[in-house]
């Protein structure tokens, strides 16, 4: 079992940057993928970015405004969130678990609760 807690969501405006971190605790296994997810108002939850031993992979969209990296030593997850945008409000997520490279939900066993991140126009 692995225990994920979100936090450094809050609101924002438009242009801004936000940085997210994701304490994990119990099982945790420095082998697996983690990654970020996120929900909008009446959306699906969708991959933001994830990141393994040996890369990380992105939302085609999101690349070069979004940032993920990972301490091991300290069990936490970061998203490091630049020139942010109405639409990228939403509830966003840490994950871990994946044994795979993915922005699928189905990959992560693990869940945060999440943290909100609002951007303000």
């Amino acid at each position: 079992q692995v225990d994920l807690v979100e936090s450094g969501g809050g609101s924002v405006q438009a242009g801004g940057s936000m940085r997210l971190s994701c304490a994990a605790s119990g099982n945790v296994d420095s082998r697996d993928i983690m990654g970020w997810f996120r929900q909008a108002p009446g959306k699906k939850r969708e991959g933001v970015a994830a990141i393994g031993r040996d890369g990380d992979t992105y939302r085609e969209s999101l690349k070069g405004r979004f940032l993920i990296s990972r301490d091991n030593a300290k069990n936490t997850l970061y998203l490091q969130m630049n020139i942010l945008n109405a639409e990228d409000t939403a509830m966003y997520y840490c994950a871990a678990g994946s044994k795979y490279y993915s922005l699928q939900e189905s990959d992560y066993p693990y869940w945060g609760q999440g943290t909100q991140v609002t951007v303000s126009s």
